[in-house]
């Protein structure tokens, strides 16, 4: 009876025909993702249509590196299959992207011509890929790091071997020359900054994550500035500015992201970096809302997916009138390259009343530093034991005090918890420096213990 009771309480579904109609711009991660999140609040508030431009379902894209490298194939890495949208009411149109957007008449219309009207709007266009201008840089065989279509044109051309050069020594650039190098071919990195992954690495980690990729086969060149791409109608190489010319059938372009606004701009919504939006991804018009990378919240703008999740929690609880907000997100990195283990985390560049907390085992390949402010956590580089990532970063979200933990912190959470009973495979003494140094202290190997740091 109770049960019974239970479902006569429940609202009656309302037809579809009538219910408000929601179209969003955008077929990827963070819009489908949003959607997931309205319907698990509310699965009767909203009629749903979603554009897309791409001819696929909604996949994972941060698992396109491991399609690349042969490891997982497509079907692996579809999140939304096509039942998921007729389950759940959805219209999806796919390989038709949205050109225009007309906020009086409140309608979108796509490159066929088809024009959609719709009650509320979800801009989740994402971001573009920089693609630097260069002379030749529109030959045939230059291409981005983006959707599957690139990646089945990597996949051809790898087919074919020779040479290929990948601009961009970031994240995304190293995952598509470790896919490359896996297919055979040979492979350069070209990165303008001296340290591979600058914005997630320091100096040192940066040092051992090269000098295990050249241990792979490939060859990296940092402080390299490109001056322009050579062929007549397909690219041939890559010429540096100090004049080096590195041969290639295959130029990936991987020097970062823009968010893509023209959609928005072109509308006349308010448009800095990124679409503004408020903590509950509401554009300067109350019919617009806006998620994802295409965004920028609180001067803030995002390209990781953890802050996506935040934002599409944020947007269905304001869609369904419930109060939590987006208040930014703190975020981490991985580098999905098989055999080779980065973590980072948080601001790692010192500054004042920074105090870095370091360890390094060169003979392992081990190489750990946590930055510490006010007995806070405030960043983390984790190379060939990342294990303790997790631990570290949780620590960091939760501005947990650390001083009781900071002799044993950086052993990790099994030590640091345990008052030092962990097991060590290597167990070294970590150096400490107040302010930050840039130097990476080399430590004995001696063993480390509980007893013989009370000794010393």
């Amino acid at each position: 009876m109770d049960g019974f009771a239970k479902t006569l309480e429940r609202p009656a579904l309302i037809p579809l025909e009538a219910r408000e109609h929601l179209v969003v711009i955008g077929n990827g991660m963070a819009g489908c993702r949003a959607v997931e999140e309205l319907l698990a609040r509310d699965a009767g508030r909203y009629r749903v249509t979603i554009f897309g431009a791409e001819p696929h379902v909604n996949y994972n894209r941060i698992m396109l590196s491991p399609v690349l490298a042969g490891e997982k194939t497509f079907d692996q890495i579809v999140i939304n299959d096509r039942p998921w949208y007729d389950d759940n009411a959805i219209d999806l149109i796919v390989s038709d992207p949205v050109e225009a957007i007309d906020r009086i008449a409140k309608t979108v219309t796509a490159r066929s011509g088809r024009v959609v009207s719709y009650d509320r709007l979800l801009i989740a266009t994402g971001s573009d890929p920089f693609i630097i201008p260069v002379p030749g840089h529109a030959l045939e065989g230059v291409i981005s790091f983006r959707d599957m279509a690139d990646v089945d044109r990597m996949i051809a051309a790898a087919d074919g071997g020779g040479d290929a050069v990948v601009i961009g020594g970031g994240l995304l650039g190293l995952e598509a020359a470790h896919g490359l190098s896996l297919r055979g071919m040979k492979v350069t990195v070209l990165h303008l900054m001296p340290t591979l992954m600058e914005r997630q690495l320091d100096e040192a980690a940066g040092w051992l994550l090269k000098s295990a990729l050249e241990a792979r086969g490939q060859t990296i060149l940092t402080a390299a500035d490109t001056a322009e791409i050579v062929g007549e109608t397909w690219v041939e190489g890559v010429r540096l500015k100090d004049g080096r010319l590195i041969p290639a059938s295959l130029v990936v372009m991987a020097v970062g992201i823009r968010p893509s606004v023209r959609l928005a701009r072109e509308a006349g919504l308010a448009v800095g970096r990124g679409i503004h939006v408020d903590d509950h991804m509401v554009t300067s018009d109350p019919s617009v809302l806006a998620v994802g990378e295409c965004v920028e919240h609180d001067g803030q703008v995002y390209g990781l997916v953890a802050p996506l999740w935040d934002m599409c929690r944020a947007l269905a609880d304001g869609l369904t009138e419930r109060h939590t907000g987006y208040r930014g997100s703190v975020t981490s990195t991985k580098l999905k390259v098989s055999g080779i283990d980065v973590f980072s985390a948080g601001d790692f560049s010192g500054g004042e009343g920074a105090e870095d907390i370091v360890l390094r085992d060169a003979s392992r390949g081990v190489y750990k530093r946590v930055i510490v402010r006010d007995d806070r956590i405030v960043g983390a580089v984790l190379y060939g034991d990342t294990g303790d990532g997790g631990w570290y970063f949780d620590l960091m979200k939760r501005g947990e005090d650390i001083s009781s933990l900071r002799d044993l912190l950086i052993f990790g959470q099994a030590f640091a918890l345990g008052g030092g009973r962990g097991t060590l495979t290597r167990p070294l003494r970590p150096s400490r420096t107040r302010p930050r140094s840039a130097a990476v202290t080399a430590f004995p190997k001696a063993r480390w213990s509980r007893r013989s740091r009370a000794e010393r």
